[in-house]
């Protein structure tokens, strides 16, 4: 039987909700990805060039730091990454994670909200920076998603 991890980083709630459902579809532990320093809405600007959401998209090197790190990484299998799309792709938070865990040999399936965005090209990024791993390419969320159609989301993946 798979023992699955729901990791999500949310910097304004959308993608916990999402990720809080997920869990209990898939009957997986929750766990949020933290920021040492919280984002602020001024953080979340990114209309400015100078917020730090924006300073550390534009930097392809930047790693937030992370608050905690899953303890017992290696029970798991199977690990759903959850973010909102930030310039098409992860937020930086999402490579912190996934440079402080050694997820070789799990599947990991993303998953983001987003108002418009996608989740192919926040997928083909995590792919193509982390070739190594086994990253399956999952869905992107509206903000009102319910238990009901990520429930039917989850079932359709479980063939993989």
């Amino acid at each position: 039987m798979r023992k699955i991890l729901v990791a999500y980083f949310s910097a304004t709630g959308t993608t916990k909700k999402v990720a809080e459902k997920l869990a209990k579809a898939t009957g997986g532990n929750l766990f949020e990805i933290k920021p040492q320093v919280e984002y602020t809405s001024e953080d979340l600007n990114w209309n400015d060039k100078k917020s730090r959401s924006s300073v550390e998209m534009n930097d392809e090197f930047s790693r937030p730091e992370i608050e905690n790190v899953v303890e017992n990484i290696d029970d798991y299998d199977t690990v759903f990454v959850g973010f909102p799309v930030w310039w098409y792709i992860p937020p930086r938070i999402i490579q912190t994670f996934v440079e402080k865990h050694n997820m070789s040999g799990k599947r990991i399936i993303a998953f983001a909200t987003s108002g418009g965005s996608g989740i192919k090209d926040s997928t083909d990024f995590l792919k193509k920076n982390y070739s190594d791993l086994n990253i399956i390419e999952g869905k992107r969320f509206g903000w009102n998603e319910s238990l009901q159609s990520i429930g039917a989301w989850v079932e359709k993946i479980k063939k993989f």
